[in-house]
């Protein structure tokens, strides 16, 4: 029997998993644990990787992948970077950076929709960049405090890529939102 009718939720079942492995990697966080915070990011990185390769190679892809996915990734970075910042591992301001971005970003999809003009958000450069240096510092820090390493040698210079490409990113959006709804 072919795989697609066998496991045809299989990507979204993965996704789901990665969105329950967001609370547990706070918990790990709040518990000063951070081998087992960065072991989980690990795993929720690979099963990204995971479910993206099989909704593609088996043409598994959904619409509620489509919502769930990103969902997902961004519950897991925001989660974490709210509670790094909480526990002093990384500064409050890139907390509320990242955080702010994001909500940004979901009020001016919320208002096009309410207003009867949809927008589609599509990944930019600067966006992919963004989420890359994200990723990247969550993992290096997380890394570096499950390895004793203390303070994090070059944490500076990632945070203020990270500061940087969100601001970017997020003045990219609005941007391309506020030219979609003045048509």
């Amino acid at each position: 029997m072919e795989f697609s009718k066998l496991f045809p939720s299989l990507p979204n079942l993965i996704t789901l998993a990665r969105l329950l492995l967001a609370p547990l990697a706070v918990l790990m966080i709040a518990s000063q644990r951070f081998a087992e915070a960065f072991l989980i990011f690990v795993v929720a990185g690979i099963s990204d990787a995971v479910d993206g390769f099989i909704a593609k190679r088996f043409n598994l892809r959904t619409e509620l992948g489509a919502y769930l996915d990103p969902l997902a990734d961004k519950a897991l970075l925001v989660s974490i970077y709210v509670t790094l910042a909480i526990s002093g591992v990384l500064p409050a301001a890139i907390a509320i950076i990242v955080v702010s971005r994001d909500l940004m970003i979901l009020t001016a999809i919320i208002v096009s929709w309410l207003l009867d003009n949809p927008v589609a958000i599509r990944p930019v450069l600067v966006s992919k960049i963004n989420t890359t240096a994200q990723i990247a510092l969550a993992a290096y820090v997380l890394g570096a405090k499950a390895y004793g390493l203390s303070p994090v040698p070059g944490q500076d210079v990632a945070v203020w890529l990270v500061v940087a490409s969100t601001l970017a990113s997020g003045g990219v959006y609005i941007s391309q939102w506020l030219n979609h709804m003045t048509r």
